[in-house]
Parts: structure tokens; sequence; C-alpha cells
């Protein structure tokens, strides 16, 4: 089995200004992209995991990112470097969807300041991380490889996305 991948973040603006004797505007084009080849190396991933979840209020999703995840074709997956992530929290959220502060022995951190930290991703909202070099965000078996991801309030189960790219080694 081969993999091949593209990750691409782009933002374009347009600011106008109209004013009684003088108007203006300003384009704005951001654009950030990896091509992942098939592999393990620098700018290579041979590994993705995708799947639509939804967590109770109140309650956590602790994806374990060794061994824990099944592909597409029902594969076990196992992660030691992620080159890539995505999560979206559906539009449809009364909650946010928390990324991130897993118990410190156990949390996938290597992309945060610490194990404790986390990212708020608001309804219909995302977040999405690229590392092509061959340290990529390491994953340790055991200790470092849970990624956990939670609804931030009580009343309503949250809906979200994501999209792990990695390598194997």
């Amino acid at each position: 089995m081969s993999l091949s991948s593209k990750i691409t973040a782009s933002i374009k603006a347009i600011q106008s200004l109209a004013g009684a004797l003088a108007s203006g505007r300003a384009e704005l084009t951001a654009t950030a992209a990896l091509d992942l080849a098939d592999g393990i190396g620098a700018g290579q991933a041979d590994r993705m995991w995708s799947a639509r979840r939804t967590i109770a209020a109140s309650g956590t999703d602790d994806l374990d990112l060794v061994g824990a995840l099944t592909d597409a074709f029902g594969a076990v997956t196992a992660f030691a470097r992620v080159r890539g992530l995505l999560v979206k929290a559906s539009a449809a959220n009364t909650n946010n969807v928390i990324i991130g502060g897993a118990a410190a022995n156990t949390q996938f951190a290597s992309w945060l300041g610490s194990a404790t930290d986390r990212v708020v991703v608001r309804p219909g909202g995302f977040v999405l991380l690229g590392a092509p070099d061959a340290v990529a965000y390491a994953v340790t078996p055991g200790t470092g490889d849970m990624l956990r991801v939670a609804n931030s309030g009580a009343g309503t189960p949250v809906s979200y996305d994501v999209v792990i790219i990695g390598a194997s080694a």
C-alpha cells in the first residue's frame, strides 16, 4: 500500500475603502502547501487515519496514535511521526472542541508547548498543522501517544472530523 498526500492551507482577503474623495483596495493571498511522497523520511508519509466522531456532553475522546486506530482498509495503524493533523468542529456544535490537555504521562504533545496545553476549536472552525521535516511531531509509544479531543461543556454532544497523516518510523 502506498500513500501520496498534499496538505494545503490558504487565505484570500480583499479589504476595500470607499471614501468621498478617495478609495482603496488591498488584496492578500497567502498559501502554504506540503506535498508528501510515500515513505518515512523528510517530506514523506506512509500512514493516514481519518474519522468523523462524536463526544458526549462534558466527555473526552482519547485517540491512541500507536496501535489502536484502524485505517480505511481495516488495518491497525501506528504513527511514529505526525506530518499533518486536521481537526474540524461541526458548525452545528453548541460547545467547543478542545484538543490536547490529556494526562501529562500519555499526552501526544510534541506539537504543543506542554502536555497540559490545549487548543480551542470553535463550532465550524478548524486547526490544521503541517510538518514536512524528518522530526515532524514525534509520537512516543506508551508515554506520548494519546491525542485528547474533548467537549468543552455540558448539555450537548459535539461532532468533529479528524485527519492524521504521518509516518510509521
